[in-house]
């Protein structure tokens, strides 16, 4: 679907209706909880990577010159190489995590639809794709970035339509990167209070694995993100090619 129809389906989408996308989420949890524990723990073991190239300095560091962190102060060394690599590091994991966000979403609507195949976590690791998701993770950097600036209040806003991007990408591949954001925030600023309060309710219902033994967790955070793949498709339907 082309940009164009895609925003003519959002202006005349239904207003997402809150229960009904809770509820509907709670019954695909009961389908995918082991999927999302999966996404999650290979969205650990993927960014694992940039957190060894962060620290790599450091180590090296600590083990050529064991006195180099005895003072309060980071050495000027290491604090260039932090500023270098923290951005590079901050989009990288953000890309990864947009492909594996995207392949659950994908996967629910598999589960959801009854349809056959396997579930594939690295689907969207292709190079167009990952291409694409580069640039979307390069977008949502600067976004958070200018959210920062207004003391934090523009980050509430933004992550709505933010939160959207890994449906129009998983759903969309016609779209670019740009086309991506644009959606994210058509379809977000037209349901803004309600995508947030399900976004705020659903983090907080994530969370109560933390009653089983912290581990727990692990197995119910993906929950939050299924009310995306329900305001997506609820609002703009949800296409069997891709």
């Amino acid at each position: 679907m082309n940009f164009i129809n895609l925003s003519e389906r959002i202006k005349q989408s239904a207003p997402v209706e809150f229960g009904t996308v809770f509820n509907n989420s709670v019954e695909l949890f009961k389908k995918v909880w082991l999927q999302g524990f999966l996404t999650l723990i290979l969205t650990f073991v993927s960014i694992l990577p940039f957190y060894l190239l962060i620290y790599l300095p450091m180590i090296a560091m600590g083990i050529s010159d064991p006195n180099a962190f005895d003072e309060q102060e980071m050495p000027p060394a290491f604090a260039g190489l932090m500023s270098l690599f923290m951005p590079i590091f901050s989009v990288c994991v953000m890309t990864v995590s947009i492909c594996l966000n995207a392949a659950f979403l994908r996967i629910c609507r598999k589960y959801d639809l009854n349809e056959s195949g396997k579930d594939d976590y690295f689907y969207y690791f292709k190079k167009e794709y990952l291409i694409k998701a580069l640039i979307l993770s390069l977008i949502m950097t600067g976004l958070s970035l200018l959210g920062l600036l207004t003391c934090g209040l523009g980050i509430i806003y933004l992550m709505v339509p933010m939160s959207l991007f890994p449906a129009f990408f998983a759903f969309d591949k016609e779209l670019t990167a740009l086309e991506i954001v644009k959606a994210g925030f058509a379809l977000g600023n037209k349901n803004w209070l309600m995508i947030f309060l399900l976004v705020i309710v659903a983090g907080l219902v994530s969370q109560l694995g933390v009653i089983l033994c912290l581990v727990g967790v692990l197995f119910t955070a993906m929950f939050s993100k299924i009310p995306i793949y329900f305001i997506y498709k609820d609002a703009i339907g949800i296409s069997m090619d891709v």
